[in-house]
């Protein structure tokens, strides 16, 4: 196995993580909201997915103290979590870029 598919397969592997957590970070999201405010599952989805990329459109908020604090750890990991993803989705796509452009000039 050669360097160039050795580091493909490692960053095949690195956004394969970085998705994994991302769902499950909305997941755990979205079973939490639904239960402690309570809300429908998809306005807990809806809640969730706003909330972690920080679009926050105030139309559902947290109303009492432990859904509050819950909120407070989920922006911060999931600020993380979506950093991360849109770090090796750009990284990705700029690496691939790079590669057909050396294949071309080699050609």
């Amino acid at each position: 196995m050669n360097k160039k598919s050795r580091k493909s397969e490692s960053e095949a592997l690195k956004f394969k993580w970085v998705v994994l957590t991302a769902l499950s970070v909305i997941g755990t999201g979205t079973i939490f909201y639904h239960y402690f405010m309570p809300l429908k599952w998809l306005d807990a989805l809806y809640f969730s997915v706003i909330t972690i990329t920080t679009v926050g459109y105030g139309d559902i908020h947290p109303t009492n103290d432990i859904t509050k604090i819950f909120t407070i750890f989920y922006v911060l990991i999931g600020v993380g979590i979506i950093a991360a993803s849109l770090n090796i989705i750009v990284r990705t796509a700029a690496q691939r870029r790079i590669e057909k452009q050396k294949s071309k000039r080699k050609k």
